[in-house]
């Protein structure tokens, strides 16, 4: 992976799917490993982590994470998800972030040099290309050795710099002998373009 000292570095981490991409690989990430890790490769800005949150429920599997980091160094954005019934009359749960993510990364482009993007969906193929006409550098992070791939092939190619997550695996998973700090993050499937059954389950 290719940084340099001097540039201005900011992590944008779509939670939902970092964390499917890392059960496929069978490991859990520890977010302070995850966190110094990019520290030392710049001058690390910020590190953005989204996710949605069943507002409803009395408690969410997730609330601890989200707590944990908000309290360490990262800046939380969330929102509600939006429950419905469809036509069968199975109960869908929606919760897509990649307008705020997006929205984020335009708005600090012009404060930074580099972005690392964790996430593998295709859809923000057009924001990396924007940003590189503004002339910032795009590294993303996601993995190819899952079955299916978990990055979009048109994501991969558009990038500056592609890293593969299972690479990284020693740098900052959690180590398996840790009673872990938190709760890993729910499997929620976010995207809004199709339909997909409530899949939220306790991952601890």
């Amino acid at each position: 992976m290719v940084f340099y000292a001097q540039e201005r570095v900011a992590l944008f981490i779509d939670g939902s799917n970092l964390y499917s991409a890392a059960r496929s690989l069978g490991f859990d990430i520890d977010y302070k490993k995850l966190l110094n890790e990019f520290s030392g490769k710049g001058q690390l800005v910020r590190a953005f982590y989204y996710t949605a949150l069943l507002e409803d429920q009395e408690y969410s599997p997730i609330r601890p994470l989200v707590d944990w980091l908000d309290y360490n160094g990262y800046t939380m954005v969330t929102k509600p998800t939006k429950e419905y019934t469809d036509a069968s009359g199975r109960r869908k749960i929606k919760g897509n972030m990649d307008i705020e993510l997006a929205i984020d990364v335009l708005d600090m482009c012009e404060y930074l040099d580099h972005i690392v993007l964790f996430s593998g969906d295709g859809d923000f193929r057009r924001l990396v290309e924007a940003v590189q006409r503004k002339g910032r550098r795009v590294t993303v992070v996601s993995t190819v050795r899952s079955q299916p791939p978990m990055i979009a092939d048109e994501l991969r190619r558009q990038a500056d710099n592609f890293i593969e997550l299972q690479d990284i695996i020693p740098k900052i998973s959690r180590s398996q002998s840790a009673r872990p700090v938190v709760r890993e993050e729910n499997d929620f499937d976010d995207d809004d373009d199709e339909d997909e059954e409530d899949d939220f389950r306790d991952s601890a």
